[in-house]
């Protein structure tokens, strides 16, 4: 991990916050802004992910707040460039976890944790270590109001909620028509219930909630191709 540094230093670095819901296109595009500008990249959400798993692999209950801070504190992560339309290789003390934590029921348990305070704190200072002088993309839910506040560059992208239901579909079901979540077939109609299911949680819980920054580029993702959504990226950067 990068060495610890303070808020006020992190921040002098160039940094690009992405926010915004799941499905909305943030890690493709968090991705491809990263290998074009050289910078290192951050995949904010799959730290909550990653607790969320460890807790469940040490017996760890998400009733247990404080337990689950210290786990946070523990992890040993790394993240890794992939090939387009890939997620970012992730390492959880050295094994490769990046499957396993994408399916449903690891973004429904890290939701659930990341409301709580204690979590969140223990992540924050984690979260902005991973800031250097070569600049930064950080892909995520609150990293331009909470984590990189005083970020240059801000993006808030979105879409709706039939939209991200449709990718998440496409996704699963790409591997040779073997469509599976956790081991079960699924729907569109059951994906998008469990969508909007996180959105409302994500939105309404009194920690950090989803939202735009006030300074941030709002792009709605919903009718544009990815090719058209990095062009307005790599558009405000420059």
């Amino acid at each position: 991990m990068p060495s610890l540094m303070s808020d006020v230093k992190t921040e002098d670095f160039p940094v690009l916050t992405i926010d915004g819901p799941s499905g909305a296109g943030k890690g493709s595009i968090a991705q491809l802004v990263a290998k074009k500008l050289g910078w290192s990249l951050l995949d904010s959400g799959a730290l909550y992910r990653l607790t969320a798993l460890s807790a469940v692999n040490q017996g760890v209950s998400f009733e247990d707040e404080q337990a689950l801070a210290v786990v946070a504190q523990g992890l040993s992560v790394e993240f890794l460039p992939s090939e387009f339309g890939q997620p970012v290789k992730v390492l959880l003390d050295g094994v490769d976890v990046t499957t396993e934590i994408r399916t449903e029921t690891a973004g429904n348990n890290a939701s659930k944790i990341a409301p709580l305070a204690a979590v969140r704190q223990a992540l924050l200072q984690r979260q902005r270590d991973f800031s250097t002088s070569k600049g930064l993309v950080a892909d995520g839910r609150d990293m331009g109001t909470v984590v990189f506040p005083r970020a240059e560059y801000k993006v808030f992208m979105t879409a709706s909620a039939e939209e991200r239901a449709e990718r998440r579909y496409n996704q699963l079901n790409s591997n040779g028509g073997q469509l599976k979540s956790d081991g079960r077939d699924v729907s569109i109609a059951a994906l998008l219930k469990e969508i909007e299911e996180r959105d409302a949680r994500d939105m309404g819980r009194k920690n950090s909630p989803l939202k735009a920054a006030d300074d941030a580029k709002v792009i709605d993702t919903t009718q544009f191709s990815i090719e058209e959504v990095l062009e307005q990226v790599m558009g405000l950067i420059r």
